[in-house]
């Protein structure tokens, strides 16, 4: 693609009057330097065009490499044929040749002015380079204009010294030709392309690199795919090829030195993803897509967190773009496109020469020149510094053609021996990781155990799909058979982790195939059967655990974890889980020490579900389980096991810090069945507290699912929904999942109860008993009868109630009380208490109603409080208590707005209007309006703590901590991280008091 000459005003007018000049018979050399790319040749060739149209005579060479052994070799291709040469070879009388051949110049200039254009005058033999100075010495006084190009780019290897160096300064006139800027570059693209946004024009731009070359060279391979088609990335994507093979002339005029340096450089970048706000240290950012919108320079920001639009954290906020890469896209005509192509925004001089000295170390160049040669490509608009100060290529698809002519080998060897340099520098683990990942197996210890220490860590930051690639680069080494199963079963589980369940499985399959020693087996058995579980496939997983169990006669304790592990996971399956137990049962009564401390932690859930054993008895048993020593792999199961009991038992704050105590102790790589049993435990606790802020900023969709039918963070959401008086939302989640072709399994019971919950409250009553009443058989035929798993007895005896069936309500709520007092919980015996009151009626009603109310004050269940709140106040009013029953109402309302349960809010200001009452306005500020989840939070906040941190600290997203610091700031009246100590401090004796 051919145009017109930009920024080339100052050139072409020199050039005009030296042409005059020599018409006038006075001549002169005109040097035009540059770097490759930014057309000297074109500019010649204008020259002699013009020169032409004056009348000068024109005559031109374009000096090459390969005419270096013939001496005067350029000179004889300027003046044509000449008979006296025909037969000329090395070693000739130089000084002769030389006169010899200016008397023929001269003889041209006898005839009429003369231009002599000389392309390209650095690839000159010596012997023309020594002519053409003294010709430019000698042609003041003739009618001749000599105009020479020479490349003055910056290469690692030095270039000869200049032609102009032995000249005096009134003998030449140099002009140096500047890279394009942006506004420039970016007419050029708006010439070929009109419709071109601000954004593919800044893209074009960056990957034209000011070079008038690269910049043409890419709109012709852009001429079959114009906008709104993204600029490619790759240089696979462009056809047909002029802008890889621009850039592969580009690099060869440079010399190997310098081509090897710049191959590292871009090898280096495109392992680390180096991009603004990162570097090849880091390696966490790639590079943005050129479709998406501006954002700011965080390479690691994902969505985007709950706000806190009047109290930011000044600790966790992102920092802003340096440069160009923050610039506006409808700015960049103006300022920001001439920035890109210029790259002068400052860098950090520290971290270039940190970068310069890795890229010669892995490169065999000289420091200092990788440094210099830094400087000169950001200067040129090749490299542009990112937002630490480091120069990076200033487009992926420049860096990706300057990759394209290494051979793959060649790419591997390079990402090695910068992985190898960056060992050595101790650079971050991460980023010498991510450099082997483009390298060849090559059996080097240092590089398995760089593989294998990088997927721990990244495993250990949440960060699966790192800890993925480089297991999988491990896997590629040389390895013995027991090293390369636990590789496998760290895969496995990372893989299944990350939604690539097809992938996960086969390997865990083959890690369990391979010999190893029996505990690492064991962890391969109990990973595999976790996946197998979470595809709906129980039974095989169970028949795994089996199988290796029966191997296992010498290590009982690893038997006894085996089996622990096929209980657990058969909850899944209601036939299963009846065979599973009945074997566990009786193994128990025969011989309680084959069992073992987690699997009589079993049988003791399994009683308190069955409805045989009171809460204070099962969590005795359990604490004394929990005081005996415990097998590591066995431990999980006890602390999982129990921190379930624990919060059915309503020791809410036991059971949170035995899920706590159970996290930080799973392994982050290996696959396990009670990490998935803990986070449920933790969203039950968060249900039972009523803390719906944290149920619904704990999104459920990274939740396990057992085969295509929803997890327990569904079901909790989905009530949580309804509390907040989101039902919209809540019946689109609930019509996610078709529930007629889903698995047995606990949490299908659990979502159940909840979609029978929704029903109930938009208005289909029959369908919510038809929910409740299909959970409550499911759960029959899993022999789980108490109500402390799901109430759905008196969540159908309420249905009942509102069809016209007292009867079967009352005969509903008479069970659920008698299985409540059992368990004998303030939460089960409150909650069966109110709704058998409400089937009752009458005194006796009343009286099991404020029963109800009694019970649970000292319950932690402040929803259920709420709940019988409301019942019992609407219970008074109708028998004519009206007063009493407003104030019981009103409690409600309160703890109801406080909780932040829109449903329970709505019915007790309806019930406060029908009773005849209204609402006193609540003082819901100070600490006594937080929840206990807030409160914790903001405690923490107020000592100085990051939301990162609390995050970690309580094993929590980082958005729960935002949610809730911002509602308690709402609540605390306060706009300020800085201001919650005072105020935390001031309301501890009213919060007490209360």
């Amino acid at each position: 693609m051919n145009g017109p000459l930009r920024e080339r005003e100052d050139a072409h007018a020199l050039l005009a009057a030296e042409a005059e000049r020599a018409r006038a018979g006075a001549g002169r050399l005109v040097l035009l330097r540059g770097a490759s790319g930014t057309g000297r040749s074109a500019l010649l060739e204008a020259a002699a065009a013009h020169a032409a149209r004056l009348g000068l005579r024109v005559l031109r060479t374009r000096c090459s490499p390969e005419d270096t052994a013939l001496p005067f070799s350029s000179v004889l291709h300027l003046l044509g044929s000449v008979p006296e040469f025909a037969d000329f070879g090395p070693g000739g009388d130089d000084r002769g040749s030389a006169a010899r051949l200016w008397r023929l110049l001269r003889s041209y200039a006898d005839e009429g002015p003369l231009m002599v254009a000389v392309d390209d005058v650095h690839l000159a033999d010596e012997a023309s380079r020594r002519w053409f100075v003294e010709a430019a010495r000698r042609v003041d006084r003739l009618p001749v204009l000599l105009v020479a190009t020479e490349r003055s780019q910056y290469d690692i290897d030095p270039r000869p010294t200049g032609l102009s160096h032995a000249l005096s300064p009134s003998a030449v006139r140099t002009h140096t030709l500047a890279p394009l800027t942006g506004p420039a570059s970016a007419r050029l693209v708006r010439a070929a392309f009109s419709t071109a946004s601000d954004r593919w024009t800044a893209d074009c731009v960056r990957a034209g690199a000011g070079s008038p070359l690269l910049l043409r060279a890419l709109l012709d391979d852009l001429d079959g795919a114009p906008p709104p088609t993204a600029v490619p990335r790759t240089c696979a994507a462009l056809y047909p090829g002029s802008y890889p093979a621009a850039v592969s002339w580009w690099l060869d005029s440079a010399g190997p030195a310098t081509a090897e340096v710049a191959r590292t450089l871009a090898a280096l970048e495109t392992a680390s993803g180096t991009g603004p706000g990162s570097g090849p240290t880091t390696g966490r950012t790639t590079d943005a897509p050129t479709t998406s919108a501006p954002t700011t320079s965080d390479p690691t920001a994902s969505a985007p967190m709950a706000p806190e639009p009047t109290n930011p954290d000044p600790t966790t906020t992102r920092p802003t773009g340096r440069g160009p890469t923050s610039l506006d896209p409808t700015s960049l005509e103006v300022t920001s496109l001439d920035a890109m192509a210029t790259g002068l925004t400052g860098t950090d001089a520290s971290a270039t020469e940190a970068l310069a000295a890795l890229v010669a170390d892995a490169s065999g160049a000289d420091p200092a020149r990788v440094s210099g040669w830094f400087t000169a490509m950001t200067r040129l608009g090749v490299l542009r510094p990112d937002a630490d100060g480091r120069p990076r290529y200033a487009h992926p698809l420049l860096r990706d053609a300057v990759l394209s002519g290494w051979a793959p080998a060649r790419r591997q060897d390079a990402h090695r021996a910068v992985a190898q340099a960056m060992l050595r520098r101790g650079d971050h683990l991460d980023a010498v990781a991510r450099q082997l990942l483009g390298s060849a197996p090559a059996g080097l210890p240092w590089a398995l155990r760089v593989l294998r220490d990088a997927g721990s860590v990244a495993a250990r930051e949440s960060r699966p799909e790192d800890a993925v690639r480089y297991l999988r680069r491990a896997l590629q080494e040389p390895l013995p058979d027991d090293l390369r199963q636990r590789l496998l079963t760290e895969l496995g589980s990372l893989e299944y982790a990350s939604a690539d369940t097809p992938a996960g499985i086969p390997r865990l399959a083959e890690a369990l195939d391979l010999p190893a020693q029996p505990r690492d087996q064991v962890r391969t058995a109990i990973a595999l059967g976790t996946a197998l579980v979470g595809r709906g496939e129980v039974r095989t997983a169970v028949e795994v655990l089996r199988g290796l169990e029966a191997r296992l006669a010498a290590h009982p304790d690893l038997a006894r974890a085996l089996q622990t592990a096929s209980a657990l996971l058969s909850d899944q399956d209601q036939t299963v889980r009846r065979e599973a137990y009945r074997w566990l049962t009786d193994t128990a009564e025969r011989s309680p020490e084959l069992v073992g401390a987690s699997g009589q932690a079993l049988l003791v859930r399994y009683a308190a579900t069955a409805g045989d054993l009171p809460a204070r008895e099962a969590m005795r048993r359990l604490r004394t389980l929990l005081t005996e020593p415990a097998d590591p792999l066995a431990e999980p199961f006890l602390l999982g096991t129990a921190a379930a009991v624990a919060q059915w038992a309503d020791e809410l704050d036991e059971a949170e810090r035995l899920v706590e105590r159970g996290l930080a102790g799973q392994h982050p790589s290996l696959l396990h069945p009670m990490e998935q049993a803990l986070l449920d435990t933790r969203w039950d606790i968060a249900a039972a507290r009523g803390a719906y802020a944290t149920v619904l900023a704990e999104r459920p969709e990274a939740a396990r699912r057992t085969g295509n039918g929803p997890a327990n963070a569904d079901a909790h959401t989905l009530l949580a929904l309804v509390e907040t008086g989101r039902t919209a939302e809540a019946r689109r989640l609930a019509d996610t999942f078709d529930l007629r072709d889903t698995p047995d399994s606990w949490e299908l019971n659990r979502f159940l109860y909840a979609r029978g919950v929704l029903r109930f409250t938009e208005g289909d009553v029959a369908g919510a008993l038809h929910d409740f009443l299909e959970c409550g058989r499911r759960q029959s035929a899993r022999a789980v009868l108490s109500p402390v798993v799901t109430p759905w007895r008196s969540a159908a005896a309420e249905c009942r109630l509102v069809l016209g069936n007292p009867q079967e309500a009352l005969a509903l709520a008479t069970e659920e009380l008698r299985l409540a007092r059992v368990w004998d919980t303030p939460r089960t015996m409150g909650r069966a208490l109110r709704v058998l009151g409400r089937a009752t009626r009458g005194r006796r009603g009343l009286e099991l109603g404020e029963e109800a109310v009694a019970v649970l004050r000292d319950s932690p269940a402040e929803a259920e409080l709420v709940s019988s709140l409301l019942a019992h106040g609407v219970q008074l009013t109708a028998v004519g208590e009206r007063g009493r029953g407003r104030d019981h109402l009103r409690e409600g309302a309160e703890r109801a707005e406080r909780l932040g349960s829109v449903r329970l809010l709505t019915y007790a200001e309806h019930a406060l209007r029908s009773a005849g009452g209204r609402r006193t306005t609540p003082a819901h500020t100070g600490s006594g309006a937080l929840t206990g989840s807030e409160r914790r939070i903001a405690e923490l906040a107020a000592e100085g703590r990051t939301n990162t941190e609390i995050a970690k600290l309580l094993h929590v997203a980082r958005r729960t901590v935002e949610t809730h610091l911002t509602s308690a700031y709402r609540k605390l009246g306060i706009r300020r991280r800085g201001e919650l100590r005072g105020v935390l401090e001031d309301d501890v004796p009213r919060h007490r008091a209360g």
